[in-house]
């Protein structure tokens, strides 16, 4: 086990070098998660703004509101490589460099949570960005394949049941801390990466407030319950 203490030792001892090219990577990841797909693909597919309508959030639920499976679909496939390649490249570039799995793991942490970020509050769109369920789910695959498994099927039993997507996205935030303890176990090499899953959490929570309020007031709208968004 590792203790509290031992990271902030872990931190002081990690050489310039390392710092450095954790900057680098971090700073990629970020320009990475800034490109918003929701927008991106709406515009290539000359449909309305998914920023005007609906929830007004860049995602792919809300584009999928446009009407278009289609446009939804690349959408999600979208936010979801760029959590998920992100991670991969950090995994790639921390073996090429023959880093030990404590220095990988924490740099493949920060590199998730940096791409996260950049979904969040891109630089390219005024730092207005989706919610990151998608994202996030990407980079939890990456992480660990049971890991992004099984917070996936949360999303997908949550929403086949009660069609709410905010309620969804809600049920597998909470849920993902434990899945990374459970199936990564607290150690040298997994500490990092169940962070970063707990601090994505919250900032899904966070996000999803005005959702949790709409819930409780029984306004949320249910998945597939808006007419069609004319382009």
């Amino acid at each position: 086990m590792l203790s509290f203490s031992s990271m902030g030792l872990f931190i002081k001892a990690a050489p310039c070098a390392y710092w450095s090219t954790c900057l680098l990577m971090v700073t990629l990841a970020y320009i990475l998660g800034s490109i918003s797909f929701a927008v991106v693909v709406s515009s290539a597919m000359r449909l309305a703004d998914p920023r005007t309508y609906g929830s007004q959030n860049p995602g792919a639920t809300n584009v999928l509101r446009s009407g278009n499976k289609i446009a939804a679909a690349l959408t999600l496939a979208g936010d979801m490589c760029k959590g998920g390649l992100a991670v991969i490249l950090a995994c790639a570039w921390a073996k090429h460099a023959g880093w030990n799995p404590t220095y990988s793991a924490f740099a493949v942490g920060l590199t998730g949570y940096a791409v996260f970020l950049g979904h969040l509050y891109p630089v390219f769109f005024r730092f207005q960005g989706g919610k990151g369920v998608a994202t996030a789910a990407g980079i939890l695959w990456a992480f660990y394949p049971l890991l992004g498994l099984s917070v996936s099927l949360t999303w997908l039993v949550i929403a086949a049941v009660f069609r709410y997507s905010s309620l969804a996205a809600l049920a597998s935030a909470i849920s993902a801390p434990f899945y990374a303890w459970y199936w990564l176990g607290w150690g040298r090499e997994t500490w990092p990466l169940i962070i970063v899953t707990g601090v994505l959490s919250a900032l899904l929570i966070y996000r999803h407030r005005a959702n949790i309020v709409q819930l409780i007031h029984h306004q949320e709208q249910r998945i597939g319950s808006n007419r069609k968004i004319k382009s």
